[in-house]
């Protein structure tokens, strides 16, 4: 396929075959969806049908189950469950299910019971509680405290934040900053770049006092004005000369003032939340 220059333009390969992928749970299957995902992701040359299915506590619930994947199995998607079971009867009914069963607990849980010289709990659901309730009250204390602070919305206890991300707008502060706080209980503000904080050699009014708690973000001019170009298309705001020049802005501003910031058009955030960690020395 060519360009319009000319060039030769790469073509992402189309999907060898089609699988069904089940994440199965005897709760609410964020595990199993989240773990059996990670591993799909190393198979980008298969198109997977994904199908989550919690809080598959009882063997019957667990037969209803092996109904969907055997109708699955006919129409020749052949499919591969991930299973967050701790109950061995209930999995042992997936094994006539004509799928391919990864139990993602099973081996680990015994080998931590030799280890500990200790019995895993039977009690369903035990693997994907809370644990720690101070850790989770922290979080949600760090969403409230993101929200609060999202976009420069307020001054307010900037002093006890742990990060401020701060970007030109549609750089990936506000996800990135939800992930900090939903998964690590981290308290981040965000803050926007405008015209307004230039040509002005220092941080913007809102943080300069907070320099050693600023991490930037940046992308690339191309990326960034796709991005705009879906909120606001064919605008100064969404164009390629706008959005050049913000991010140049924006990168001397980081340079200048010694802030640390990464590139964000090629990174998920999870990998944008752990560079950041790194970065800034934080823990969860």
């Amino acid at each position: 396929m060519r360009g319009e220059t000319g060039q030769d333009v790469p073509c992402s390969p189309a999907p060898a075959y089609t699988r069904a992928a089940y994440f199965v749970s005897d709760s609410t299957g964020i595990t199993a969806e989240t773990l059996g995902s990670a591993l799909l992701a190393n198979f980008p040359g298969v198109d997977f049908q994904r199908h989550t299915i919690p809080f598959v506590d009882s063997v019957a619930g667990a037969r209803n189950v092996v109904r969907d994947i055997q109708s699955a199995s006919e129409d020749g998607t052949d499919p591969i469950v991930f299973a967050t079971v701790k109950s061995a009867s209930i999995l042992h009914e997936f094994d006539v299910s004509g799928a391919v069963v990864i139990d993602l607990l099973g081996g680990h849980l015994r080998e931590l019971e030799a280890t500990l010289g200790s019995t895993a709990s039977e009690q369903l659901g035990q693997f994907h509680g809370l644990g720690d309730i101070e850790h989770y009250f922290a979080r949600m204390r760090a969403v409230e405290y993101a929200i609060e602070h999202d976009d420069g919305q307020s001054e307010r206890a900037l002093d006890i934040a742990d990060v401020i991300l701060i970007a030109p707008s549609r750089c990936g502060k506000t996800p990135t900053t939800m992930y900090l706080a939903l998964q690590y209980g981290l308290l981040v503000a965000n803050y926007p770049l405008t015209d307004d904080d230039f040509p002005s050699d220092g941080l913007p009014r809102t943080v300069t006092r907070f320099a050693s708690k600023c991490f930037g973000l940046t992308t690339t001019p191309l990326r960034l004005s796709q991005v705009r170009h879906e909120r606001r298309p064919n605008s100064t705001y969404s164009s390629l000369a706008q959005c050049t020049l913000e991010l140049r802005r924006a990168e001397d501003l980081y340079r200048r003032n010694r802030v640390p910031f990464l590139n964000s058009s090629t990174k998920s955030v999870e990998e944008m939340s752990a560079v950041i960690m790194q970065s800034m020395r934080l823990r969860s």
